[in-house]
């Protein structure tokens, strides 16, 4: 009798086929070469971290960590994103007097699911991080990487959309007063509820020009005329400085050459609550959902006691090959199918292939019970083969 849960995975899980993981693997190989020649170094992290430092750290809800006990009754977390625990070893003594910091990574994260809707609950980010570098030319550097990036990847049909959390929360509190007023506008737009953000807006208790005001403020996703038009919705300066480093950045993108890639949505709300200026979102056709997002955190750090800014960005590489849509071509594979007696033959052609760089698989014929519809598998077969048991590859 089969268990119940014999064919089964927990929820979230997802096995990754050979053609899959072969389409990541080069995915990752290019990005990783792409990252590196910018000077970044790549790091490793555990899989496990303490939870009252990187899981509380985090800005991934509660709800959705993974967390156990060791043995000595620790409550540890599975790490449910690369950004704490890589704020962590930057915050170590190894590494304070090194800033800034260019750091890689390219890991398994882990976010528990509460009911199955495609979404999985373990999936492999490629980002960076570019810590202790306090300046516009940081962020322009992360994103101009992050566009170098995802073409080197294969993509090409993609946009980068930029906002800044610090222009949209003194925006608010400028008309609304309080953080509570703004918070109720922010989940919102997080949730990408315009209707609602409407109706809420019209049922304030504020005069008709600040509701317009508030309005208009949801409009304001488009190119560069994006920051005019948002200047144009100010009264008491509150947010000029945040838009001219908005205008700034676009400057050097430009410099960069990406500007084609580049549009601005000031409504863009991120569910990491730790940035504190810029951030931004990859959109890709071909893909449901965001491949990668990132942006400017310059107060994480402080919680491992370590008062330095920072920036980066994550890429989700199976959203990556989800844009990709056709999967990468598979590398050949050869056979050498031997008879017992001459084995020895055999491991010598297969050396010989591997040193020219084939792929070669070895298969005794005895244990093989259909034998025409296995050597069909393989992009060629080469025969070694005794006393009558078929052509021998000369």
């Amino acid at each position: 009798m089969a268990k119940p849960f014999m064919f089964e995975k927990p929820l979230g899980m997802r096995d990754t086929l050979p053609l899959l993981y072969e389409t990541k693997a080069a995915i990752r190989k290019g990005m990783s070469e792409e990252i590196t020649s910018w000077g970044y170094q790549f790091i490793e992290t555990p899989a496990l971290e303490y939870y009252e430092t990187v899981g509380e750290a985090s800005a991934i809800l509660d709800q959705q960590l993974f967390k156990l006990l060791d043995q000595q009754g620790h409550t540890l977390v599975l790490r449910p994103d690369m950004t704490a625990p890589i704020a962590r070893v930057a915050a170590s003594k190894l590494l304070k007097e090194q800033i800034p910091l260019r750091l890689a990574y390219s890991e398994n994260v882990y976010r528990a699911q509460q009911r199955e809707g495609g979404r999985p609950a373990e999936f492999e980010q490629t980002g960076i991080e570019c810590i202790g570098y306090d300046s516009i030319s940081a962020d322009a550097e992360v994103i101009s990487l992050l566009v170098s990036v995802l073409k080197k990847a294969g993509l090409d049909d993609f946009k980068v959309t930029i906002g800044h959390i610090g222009f949209l929360q003194e925006f608010f509190i400028s008309i609304l007063g309080n953080e509570h007023r703004a918070s109720v506008l922010r989940k919102f737009l997080y949730e990408k509820n315009y209707v609602g953000y409407r109706e809420h807006v019209k049922s304030l208790s504020l005069s008709s020009i600040d509701k317009q005001r508030l309005l208009q403020f949801i409009t304001l996703r488009g190119g560069r005329d994006t920051i005019r038009q948002a200047l144009g919705l100010l009264e008491n300066g509150s947010g000029k400085a945040q838009l001219r480093e908005l205008e700034e950045l676009y400057v050097q993108l430009c410099d960069y050459g990406i500007e084609d890639y580049i549009s601005f949505d000031l409504t863009l709300v991120s569910h990491m609550s730790y940035y504190t200026g810029t951030l931004f979102e990859v959109y890709a056709s071909g893909a449901g959902y965001t491949v990668g997002n990132g942006g400017r955190y310059d107060h994480l750090l402080e919680k491992f006691d370590f008062k330095a800014p920072a920036t980066g960005f994550a890429i989700r590489l199976d959203r990556v090959a989800e844009a990709l849509g056709e999967p990468v071509q598979a590398q050949a594979i050869e056979c050498v199918l031997f008879s017992p007696e001459r084995r020895k033959e055999a491991l010598e052609l297969a050396r010989t292939r591997r040193t020219q760089g084939v792929r070669v698989a070895m298969q005794d014929i005895n244990a093989v019970q259909n034998v025409d519809a296995f050597i069909r598998t393989f992009t060629d077969v080469h025969y070694v083969i005794g006393k009558g048991g078929g052509k021998r590859d000369e």
